[in-house]
Parts: structure tokens; sequence; C-alpha cells
């Protein structure tokens, strides 16, 4: 095995378990390792210090994987991780839902492995060149421990480029899902198209915020920005929603929020879908003097890096004040943020900053986060993204 030498002084975030260390911190590497490859990490004085993907291209140049050099990282030791990940989400699928995430990358000890579960199929994202070279060994575990139709690769993410892999969308095992693969989350059902759809088909992030926020909507005009396939919209309709109006700048999403709301026998009637850039339209729904009682807003993500917070805090700002506008007396504003690099703190304070250019008050009354099948690793906080606010604005 290849040794990489760590530089002195570089010891504390190795020490402390978190599992990226940046190019920076390397000294020299003994030996010409291939993307990829698990290489031992050794302090400055030759002490070991822990086993990871070698990457000679990324600026994290490994991904550290386990701590205790008794300990071989081989065949066995993935299978395990595998496992264990899929046990720990036992809990969340039921009759009630049959959707989730199985494996969350780092959080799960497998750095840069995303493993969704749709019903009968799996949809899989590779963004690391480590887990590339051991995918046939995690396809086979999950096919002997859920025996799934399908298990799909939607590893298209730009950040595979850092990595020098190329973008798949394919077959990795299975059946090629359908068009559309019914899911029930939270009594709901959802038609979710794996192959085409963002991500890996759905945001199964978002569960327990749907169905919390969707407790204040009986009764209330709701507007649901970044509706995508209708999650929010849905939950809405559900618990009694005079009316939803669902907006979103994608055509297929605005297609399959209708054929979600046709599976679910609800009202169509209550919904207006409309296909359009989300802040454009709201400047409209401000001129025509449209008002809400409840809004949702779940938009992308805007803060990829740290390097982009700033901008990303004008942009979140914005936003949330041209939702506040729109919002009648003591009405509710769900808003999220899925940007790792903004923390709960700075999203409250950009908050404050769009209710003081709005002329409004705003209560901060609950608290949203990522559910237990996106858990935070202790050692590794970067995997607290998803954070929201239910804020009511007078």
């Amino acid at each position: 095995m290849i040794d990489v030498i760590l530089k002195k002084g570089k010891e504390k975030a190795v020490l402390q378990r978190h599992p990226w260390l940046f190019s920076g911190a390397v000294e020299r590497v003994k030996g010409k390792p291939a993307n990829g490859d698990i290489v031992r990490l050794l302090n400055d004085r030759g002490g070991f210090m822990a086993y990871g993907f070698y990457n000679g291209q990324s600026r994290v140049a490994l991904r550290l994987l386990e701590w205790d050099e008794a300990v071989e990282v081989n065949e066995d030791w993935f299978r395990r991780k595998v496992a264990v990940a899929v046990a720990g989400r036992g809990n969340i699928l039921n009759e009630s839902t049959n959707t989730c995430r199985l494996v969350f990358s780092e959080a799960d000890y497998l750095p840069g492995l995303i493993v969704d579960k749709y019903a009968d199929y799996l949809a899989v994202q590779v963004l690391t060149s480590g887990i590339e070279n051991v995918m046939p060994i995690i396809i086979d575990e999950l096919q002997k421990l859920l025996k799934p139709e399908g298990i799909f690769d939607k590893s298209d993410a730009g950040s595979r480029a850092h990595e020098g892999l190329d973008t798949i969308n394919q077959v990795l095992a299975g059946k090629h899902p359908p068009e559309l693969v019914t899911v029930i989350e939270n009594g709901l059902t959802y038609g979710i198209n794996i192959a085409e759809g963002q991500k890996s088909g759905f945001y199964c992030d978002q569960r327990d915020n749907r169905r919390i926020t969707a407790q204040h909507a009986k009764g209330k005009k709701v507007l649901d920005c970044f509706s995508y396939t209708g999650g929010f919209t849905l939950n809405a309709l559900k618990n009694g929603a005079a009316s939803v109006t669902s907006v979103d700048s994608s055509a297929l999403a605005i297609e399959t929020l209708k054929k979600n709301i046709a599976l679910n026998k609800l009202d169509a009637k209550k919904v207006t879908t409309i296909q359009s850039d989300v802040n454009r339209q709201l400047r409209t729904f401000r001129e025509q003097g449209e008002k809400f009682d409840l809004i949702v807003l779940d938009p992308p993500k805007y803060a990829p890096s740290r390097s982009a917070l700033d901008k990303a805090s004008r942009a979140y700002k914005d936003l949330n004040r041209l939702a506040m506008y729109l919002l009648e007396p003591g009405g509710l504003l769900a808003t999220f943020s899925c940007s790792g690099a903004m923390d709960i703190d700075t999203f409250k304070q950009v908050l404050a900053w769009a209710a003081l250019d709005a002329g409004k008050e705003v209560q901060f009354i609950y608290q949203f986060c990522q559910p237990e099948d996106h858990p935070v690793r202790a050692s590794f906080p970067e995997g607290e993204y998803l954070k929201g606010l239910l804020c009511r604005v007078y």
C-alpha cells in the first residue's frame, strides 16, 4: 500500500476524524497511486494516522475511511458499511413511506456514495473515484440486502469532474426503471422519474418538513415556490388547504405534479400551476396585488461553497423579501436553504435583513432540519446542509 505523508502541524483534523484531507496538507506521496486507490496516511514522523481514498487531481486529496491500523479496508469492510447504513433506515420504511435515503456519503462512512430507495428501485450517485472503484462490491451488497427490481446510476453531478470522472446515467443492475416509479411518502403517492428527474429523482430530505408545514395549511391560501413534483403542494391539499398555487421553472416538474394530484385523487380545481422563474413570478404577484396565507420557499442550492456565500446571501434575502410582501398580516413563511455553506444563524440574519427591507416584523416559530436518513456525523459538520424556518410575518 502506498504511503502519503502529512505535513507537520496538519494532524489536528485527522485526529478529530474529519474525513477530508486537502491537498495542501500533503507533504509528499511515496509512489504513484491511481485516483481512487486506498492509501495509508502517515504523520511527518512516520506514524500511522488513517486509511483513505486518494485522488491526485481533487482539492480533497484524501477521503479518509478508517483510523484503526489493524482494521483492513477490504471488500468485507465496504459490505459492512453498506449493511449498517441500510439497517439504520429500517424504522423509516413502513406502509405509509417506502422511499428514503439509504446511504448518505460521509455521514455513513462511504464518502461520495448516495443511495436512495424508491419503492422497488434504487437510485445511486457516485461522486468520488474511490467509491467508483468499489461499486461492484456495493451493488452486489445492495442486491443481497434489498433485492431491488433495478439499480439506476444517476451520477450526473458536475462535481464528478473534480475527481476525474465522467457523468453517467445508466442501469447498473436489474431492470430500467419505468418512466414513473410510484412511491409512498407520508401516505401520499408520487410518480418519480428516476432517469430524468432532478438529482436522484425526488427530494426525500423534506419528508418531515412537508408534513410539519402542512399542519398549518388547513383553510389557507398557499403558495408553493420551487414546487418541483409537488411535495409541499400535495401535503397542503391533503391537510385541507383552501387553494394552492404551485410555481416551478420546469415543465416536466409541473406535468409530474399534475399527475401526482390525480394519483392521490385530490381536488385539482384547488391547484393553479405556473411554469415560471420564481423571482419573476413573485414580482408579478406583487404587481397584481395577490396575497397568500402560507408561502413555501424551497429553492435550489444558492451557495455551493463558502466563496459563494455573500452572493447567495443576497439572493436568499431578495427571494424572501419578495415573498414577505405577498403575505397577509400574520401569514406564515416556510423558507429553506439547502446550502451547506450557510449555517442556521446566518440564515436567520438573512431573513432579518429581508424583513427590514420589506418593512415587516418576523417571528421565528419553528426550525426545520434534515431528517434522520440524512444524519450528521459528529466529526463532519459539513453534512448538515438543510435548514429552514417557519416564520410568522406581520
